[in-house]
């Protein structure tokens, strides 16, 4: 299990980050995903852009909060948070992933690849509410 966590400050209202972060039809800002799938309400599939399908169940989702997720794929499975917190005018994101290898090989590697993930993540967002 590795667990890793970032946390940004964005000079955007609320509301903006959190539509960014939670809309499944406007995904075009994340440099690393082809498309998603939405299968349900609370389901849906984000491949990247080798085509890698990684499957979300959204388990917790209180607008401009917090929105938790399970997440699993043919290497890991885990569990994404969400938090959410109004600073003046400034946004505060706080995310945590807890995931687990499904190959033992790929274990000494997650963490370092989840902290690559999330700085990625963060940097496509920030110039997503600009």
């Amino acid at each position: 299990m590795a667990i890793s966590k970032i946390k940004a400050v964005f000079q955007s209202d609320i509301k903006k980050v959190w539509e960014t972060v939670t809309s499944l039809e406007n995904y075009a800002w994340r440099s690393d995903l082809s498309k998603i799938e939405v299968l349900s309400k609370n389901q849906f599939v984000e491949y990247t852009k080798e085509g890698y399908a990684t499957t979300f169940t959204i388990t917790v989702a209180e607008p401009y909060k917090r929105w938790e997720f399970d997440m699993e794929n043919g290497n890991m499975k885990g569990h994404w948070i969400g938090v959410f917190t109004q600073k003046g005018e400034q946004t505060e994101i706080d995310f945590t992933e807890d995931v687990t290898a499904k190959k033992t090989i790929m274990k000494p590697f997650v963490k370092a690849y989840l902290k690559k993930q999330q700085s990625q993540y963060v940097s496509d967002l920030r110039n997503a509410v600009l």
